[in-house]
Order: structure tokens, then C-alpha cells, then sequence
């Protein structure tokens, strides 16, 4: 349990709070926010399945015999996660590519953590231009009343500006150097169709079905679906991370409503768009940017502003967004945490004043 040290830090915290601000059940069941629990562990047990098929394995073999240099690569890779966030949201992205980046840095030189930290920077700013891409997005959208293409063009100065900070990036960062194969892993790499076509439709099953608000359904005939015929990948399944963002999810929940810190909002001046921003990204860095975001929802007047400020606020802490924690728990690279804050860190202190002006000069 040493490496779970995230799970054990927030579980205390939550245990904590309760002994010191006691709340009804009802208020612990819904901080635990049921419905994305379980879309995460439809998504973990799809994901899983893929995995074991062989396919990611056949996907890298593909992805590399096309590049030519490591920095082509790696650009590749970063505009995939970029993109698929934009239509699959960020965490569903990160699912399907850094399962990818692994398999491939296990036939080459591919520097896989360098590439983790740049495809977590890449779904927070992907994400942030659909309103479909992150939570937060998707909240604001229909709590602004804007329409789908309204939206994404409010979006377009500050997503530009963060996506080009991270194509910036890959390409400073990663080695100049062609790409090497390893042939020996890729030949003894084993196919399974018939797990790896059935674990594809089971991701695609549960994306829809969180879409339409069925995910404890989708994740609950994906585990009768797997328990029958696919006890392996079942028993291979990260419980601990779904612990591990329950203890996030009731910590946060219970923090964002204690008294004092919504006295805190309530004598905070928020109809300035500078006020906004610079406090949903403070609140992002400390309670993540979707619990930020319903937190500010009835004290910020501009949901665009605030949208703005939330998706830069993923950047930083690896709190600030979800999707960090995913990425690096995916990958399980020694000194992930390490290297995502060297990067992240100085990333968010020059993103938030040039999307701050690209947003107030051309939004």
C-alpha cells in the first residue's frame, strides 16, 4: 500500500472530515457522484480487455512502422489525444492512448513518461475547446445556454493557445533521434479477435451509455459480461484507483461545503471576469476543476469565463484535473508525479496570462 499513497492521503482527509463537520449519508452519496464511479470502472474493465487482446500491441506496431523520427511520433500521439478528447472526452482519451504509448515505448525508444506528461497536458487542452470534451465543459455548456457551435467558437482563442503550447512542447522536448524498433517483443506479441473485438464494443456500449446517464447500467453488464467470459482481464482491473477517486470524490465533495468556505464565496466579488478566472484556477488547484466548477456555478455570472478558467486550471497540481491522476495511473512509471509537476507546474504559470489575453483580445 506504500505506492497508494494518494488513496490513503484522501481517505484520512475524508475520515477526518467527518469526525469534524458529520453530514446525513445522503450528502456522502452524492459527493461520491455514483454515475462517473461507475462509467470509470465500465471504462477500466473495456480498456482492460483491449489491452490483454493484443490489439494496442498490432496498433503500435502500425503507428510506428509510419514514423520516421521520434518527435514525428510523438506529435502524432499528442494531436490523436488532442483530438479524441474533443469527441470522446478526456479520460475516455487518455484510455485509448497511453494503454497505446505504452505498448509502442515496449518496441522502441520511445520515451514513454516524457509522452504521458505531454498526453495529459493534450486532453486538458483538447477538451477544453468541445462542449463535450470535460465534465466541466459539458456542465457549463448547458447551464450558458449557448449553442454546441457558440460554444466551441468562445472556446477557440484560449484552446488555440493551449494547444499550441503543448505541440510546442513535444516538439522541444522529445529527442531529435529516428525512431528503433525492437522486432523481438513485436513478434511474440499474441492476438485475440474475439476478446479484442468484444472489448471494443464494450468501450463503445459504455460511452454511450454514459452519455445517455446509464453508466451504473453499462458498468454493471460489462461485469456480468467479463465474470463470464473474461475472468483474467476482470481480476487485471485497477480497483484501487476506483477507490482511490471515490476517496478524491467524497473528500472534495465534503470540503467544497463547509461553512467557511462558502462564506468565502459569498463575499467574493465574482462579476469581474479577472476575479473568475483567477479564482477558479485557485479553486481548481486546490479541489480540481469539475468539483471548481459546480462549486462557482451559481456565483459566477460569465460561464464562459469560468469555463475558460477551470480548463486551464487542469494544468498545475495533479489535482487539477482528473485526467493527471488517470495518465499517471496508467502508465505506473516510476517518478511520474515528479516529472508531471516540472512540467505542469511552469505550463499553467505561462498559460493562464496568454489565455487570459487571447481570450479577453479575441473572445
Amino acid at each position: 500500500m506504500r505506492d497508494e499513497w494518494l488513496l490513503l492521503l484522501f481517505a484520512a482527509f475524508a475520515g477526518a472530515l467527518a469526525l469534524l463537520d458529520p453530514r446525513p449519508i445522503a450528502d456522502y452519496r452524492r459527493w461520491l457522484q455514483w454515475p462517473t464511479l461507475t462509467g470509470l470502472a465500465g471504462l477500466l474493465l473495456a480498456i482492460q480487455g483491449i489491452r490483454d487482446s493484443g490489439l494496442v500491441q498490432r496498433a503500435a506496431a502500425a503507428a510506428m512502422a509510419r514514423a520516421h523520427s521520434l518527435r514525428g511520433l510523438g506529435l502524432g500521439l499528442v494531436a490523436a489525444t488532442a483530438v479524441l478528447s474533443m469527441v470522446l472526452t478526456n479520460d475516455v482519451s487518455l484510455f485509448l492512448v497511453v494503454p497505446l504509448t505504452l505498448a509502442i515505448g515496449t518496441m522502441s525508444n520511445l520515451p514513454v513518461l516524457r509522452m504521458v506528461v505531454l498526453e495529459a497536458l493534450a486532453v486538458n487542452a483538447g477538451s477544453a475547446l468541445s462542449p463535450i470534451g470535460n465534465p466541466q465543459n459539458l456542465l457549463l455548456w448547458q447551464h450558458s445556454a449557448l449553442g454546441f457551435a457558440q460554444f466551441v467558437a468562445a472556446m477557440l482563442p484560449a484552446a488555440a493557445v493551449m494547444l499550441a503550447m503543448v505541440a510546442l512542447l513535444t516538439v522541444l522536448w522529445l529527442p531529435r533521434g529516428r525512431v528503433a524498433l525492437t522486432s523481438e517483443r513485436l513478434e511474440h506479441a499474441t492476438i485475440s479477435l474475439r476478446l479484442g473485438i468484444g472489448s471494443t464494443l464494450a468501450l463503445v456500449g459504455m460511452v454511450v451509455a454514459m452519455e445517455y446517464g446509464l453508466a451504473p447500467l453499462g458498468a454493471a453488464v460489462l461485469l456480468a459480461v467479463f465474470a463470464l467470459g473474461a475472468r483474467p482481464s476482470l481480476r487485471r482491473v485497477d480497483g484501487l484507483l476506483l477507490l482511490t477517486f471515490a476517496a478524491i470524490f467524497v473528500g472534495l465533495g465534503h470540503f467544497a461545503e463547509l461553512p467557511w468556505v462558502r462564506g468565502i464565496l459569498q463575499s467574493t466579488d465574482f462579476s469581474q471576469p479577472l476575479t473568475v478566472y483567477l479564482g477558479a484556477i485557485v479553486a481548481s488547484q486546490a479541489i480540481s476543476n469539475v468539483p471548481a466548477t459546480v462549486l462557482l456555478l451559481d456565483h459566477a455570472p460569465d460561464a464562459v469565463a469560468l469555463a475558460v478558467a477551470v480548463n486551464v486550471g487542469g494544468f498545475g497540481l495533479v489535482i487539477g484535473s482528473l485526467a493527471n491522476l488517470i495518465a499517471l495511473r496508467l502508465a505506473r512509471q516510476p517518478h511520474g508525479l515528479r516529472l508531471l509537476h516540472a512540467v505542469s507546474i511552469p505550463f499553467l504559470l505561462l498559460a493562464a496570462p496568454l489565455v487570459y489575453l487571447a481570450w479577453r483580445w479575441l473572445g
